[in-house]
Protein backbone atom coordinates (compact mmCIF):
# COMPACT_ATOMS: atom_id res chain seq x y z
CA UNK A 1 0.00 0.00 0.00
CA UNK A 2 2.83 2.62 0.87
CA UNK A 3 4.72 1.84 -2.17
CA UNK A 4 1.31 2.54 -4.41
CA UNK A 5 0.89 5.84 -2.22
CA UNK A 6 4.58 6.54 -3.37
CA UNK A 7 3.92 6.20 -7.01
CA UNK A 8 0.56 7.88 -6.81
CA UNK A 9 1.91 10.84 -5.75
CA UNK A 10 5.40 10.89 -7.81
CA UNK A 11 2.76 10.14 -11.32
CA UNK A 12 0.51 13.51 -9.43
CA UNK A 13 3.40 15.60 -8.85
CA UNK A 14 5.08 15.25 -12.70
CA UNK A 15 1.73 15.16 -14.15
CA UNK A 16 0.53 18.58 -12.38
CA UNK A 17 4.77 19.96 -13.14
CA UNK A 18 4.27 19.11 -16.73
CA UNK A 19 1.02 20.83 -17.77
CA UNK A 20 1.78 23.16 -15.21
CA UNK A 21 4.70 24.32 -17.33
CA UNK A 22 3.51 23.40 -21.08
CA UNK A 23 4.01 27.08 -22.59
CA UNK A 24 0.97 28.45 -24.28
CA UNK A 25 1.88 29.60 -27.66
CA UNK A 26 -0.42 31.84 -29.65
CA UNK A 27 -0.44 31.56 -33.82
CA UNK A 28 0.73 34.66 -34.63
CA UNK A 29 -1.20 36.10 -37.31
CA UNK A 30 0.13 37.87 -40.20
CA UNK A 31 -0.95 41.37 -40.96
CA UNK A 32 -0.98 43.28 -44.01
CA UNK A 33 1.46 45.95 -42.84
CA UNK A 34 4.32 44.43 -41.72
CA UNK A 35 7.34 46.15 -40.42
CA UNK A 36 10.58 45.55 -38.01
CA UNK A 37 10.30 46.90 -34.27
CA UNK A 38 13.57 49.07 -35.91
CA UNK A 39 11.07 50.73 -38.52
CA UNK A 40 8.49 51.31 -36.58
CA UNK A 41 10.53 53.52 -33.87
CA UNK A 42 11.15 55.09 -37.25
CA UNK A 43 7.90 56.31 -38.15
CA UNK A 44 6.16 56.55 -34.67
CA UNK A 45 6.81 58.92 -31.83
CA UNK A 46 7.81 56.92 -28.49
CA UNK A 47 4.32 57.12 -27.27
CA UNK A 48 2.72 55.88 -30.35
CA UNK A 49 5.13 52.96 -30.24
CA UNK A 50 4.59 52.18 -26.18
CA UNK A 51 1.44 52.17 -27.32
CA UNK A 52 0.66 50.35 -30.80
CA UNK A 53 3.58 48.15 -30.34
CA UNK A 54 3.91 47.42 -26.73
CA UNK A 55 0.56 47.17 -26.11
CA UNK A 56 0.80 50.12 -23.58
CA UNK A 57 -1.97 52.44 -22.06
CA UNK A 58 -1.67 56.27 -21.99
CA UNK A 59 -2.54 58.07 -18.90
CA UNK A 60 -6.76 58.62 -18.83
CA UNK A 61 -7.69 62.30 -19.74
CA UNK A 62 -4.51 62.75 -21.34
CA UNK A 63 -5.46 62.70 -25.02
CA UNK A 64 -6.37 65.55 -27.19
CA UNK A 65 -8.62 63.66 -29.35
CA UNK A 66 -10.64 62.21 -25.96
CA UNK A 67 -12.93 65.43 -26.52
CA UNK A 68 -12.49 65.90 -30.39
CA UNK A 69 -16.32 65.44 -31.68
CA UNK A 70 -16.40 66.51 -35.05
CA UNK A 71 -17.39 65.09 -38.28
CA UNK A 72 -14.82 62.75 -39.78
CA UNK A 73 -12.90 59.61 -39.03
CA UNK A 74 -10.13 58.04 -36.55
CA UNK A 75 -7.42 56.30 -38.30
CA UNK A 76 -4.63 54.05 -36.65
CA UNK A 77 -1.52 56.13 -36.15
CA UNK A 78 1.01 53.68 -37.59
CA UNK A 79 -0.86 52.36 -40.93
CA UNK A 80 -3.66 54.87 -41.51
CA UNK A 81 -6.32 52.39 -41.83
CA UNK A 82 -9.88 53.96 -40.78
CA UNK A 83 -11.00 52.85 -37.64
CA UNK A 84 -13.70 54.87 -35.93
CA UNK A 85 -16.22 57.19 -37.29
CA UNK A 86 -16.81 60.46 -35.23
CA UNK A 87 -20.67 59.68 -35.08
CA UNK A 88 -19.99 56.26 -33.11
CA UNK A 89 -17.43 58.47 -30.93
CA UNK A 90 -19.04 58.99 -27.03
CA UNK A 91 -17.78 60.47 -23.93
CA UNK A 92 -18.04 57.65 -21.30
CA UNK A 93 -16.08 59.63 -18.50
CA UNK A 94 -13.08 57.72 -18.27
CA UNK A 95 -10.84 59.33 -19.87
CA UNK A 96 -9.99 57.79 -22.81
CA UNK A 97 -11.83 58.71 -26.59
CA UNK A 98 -14.46 56.12 -26.55
CA UNK A 99 -16.26 54.64 -29.39
CA UNK A 100 -19.81 52.17 -30.08
CA UNK A 101 -18.52 50.34 -32.52
CA UNK A 102 -15.51 50.34 -35.58
CA UNK A 103 -15.21 50.73 -39.00
CA UNK A 104 -16.78 47.24 -40.36
CA UNK A 105 -13.77 44.74 -41.05
CA UNK A 106 -10.85 47.28 -40.03
CA UNK A 107 -10.37 46.28 -35.74
CA UNK A 108 -9.28 43.14 -35.13
CA UNK A 109 -10.43 41.64 -31.62
CA UNK A 110 -7.91 38.90 -29.23
CA UNK A 111 -7.74 37.81 -25.65
CA UNK A 112 -5.38 39.96 -23.07
CA UNK A 113 -4.63 37.97 -19.90
CA UNK A 114 -2.11 40.70 -18.84
CA UNK A 115 -4.64 41.78 -15.82
CA UNK A 116 -4.91 38.18 -14.56
CA UNK A 117 -7.62 38.06 -16.07
CA UNK A 118 -9.89 37.65 -20.00
CA UNK A 119 -10.14 41.22 -21.55
CA UNK A 120 -11.09 41.23 -25.28
CA UNK A 121 -8.10 43.33 -26.49
CA UNK A 122 -8.70 45.97 -29.84
CA UNK A 123 -6.04 46.05 -32.75
CA UNK A 124 -5.46 47.35 -35.92
CA UNK A 125 -6.86 44.78 -38.67
CA UNK A 126 -4.40 46.54 -41.14
CA UNK A 127 -1.33 46.10 -38.62
CA UNK A 128 -2.02 44.39 -35.98
CA UNK A 129 -1.13 47.73 -33.50
CA UNK A 130 -2.83 47.73 -30.04
CA UNK A 131 -5.86 49.89 -29.66
CA UNK A 132 -6.76 49.68 -26.46
CA UNK A 133 -9.95 46.99 -24.75
CA UNK A 134 -13.94 46.68 -25.60
CA UNK A 135 -16.09 46.60 -22.54
CA UNK A 136 -20.10 45.80 -22.07
CA UNK A 137 -20.81 49.05 -20.75
CA UNK A 138 -21.48 51.52 -23.83
CA UNK A 139 -24.42 53.24 -24.47
CA UNK A 140 -27.46 50.69 -24.46
CA UNK A 141 -29.65 52.56 -27.10
CA UNK A 142 -26.58 51.67 -29.37
CA UNK A 143 -24.68 48.50 -29.80
CA UNK A 144 -24.08 48.55 -24.94
CA UNK A 145 -20.49 48.25 -26.28
CA UNK A 146 -17.17 51.19 -25.36
CA UNK A 147 -14.25 50.33 -27.05
CA UNK A 148 -12.13 52.70 -25.02
CA UNK A 149 -8.95 53.33 -27.44
CA UNK A 150 -5.87 55.28 -26.80
CA UNK A 151 -5.57 58.46 -28.13
CA UNK A 152 -2.23 57.80 -29.25
CA UNK A 153 -2.84 54.84 -31.52
CA UNK A 154 -5.38 57.13 -33.27
CA UNK A 155 -5.05 60.11 -35.76
CA UNK A 156 -8.18 62.37 -36.76
CA UNK A 157 -8.99 63.07 -40.35
CA UNK A 158 -11.68 65.99 -40.38
CA UNK A 159 -14.60 65.35 -43.02
CA UNK A 160 -13.65 67.75 -45.44
CA UNK A 161 -10.20 66.35 -45.36
CA UNK A 162 -11.29 62.54 -45.93
CA UNK A 163 -9.59 61.41 -49.33
CA UNK A 164 -12.97 59.84 -51.58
Amino acid sequence: MQKFIIVFISFLAFSCTSVAQKEVKKEKKEYKVSKTQKEWKEILTADQYYILRQAGTERPFSSLLNKVYTAGTFQCAACKTPLYESKHKFDSGTGWPSFDRAVKGNVDYDVDHKLGYSRTELLCATCGGHLGHVFNDGPRETTGKRHCINGDALIFIPKEKEVK
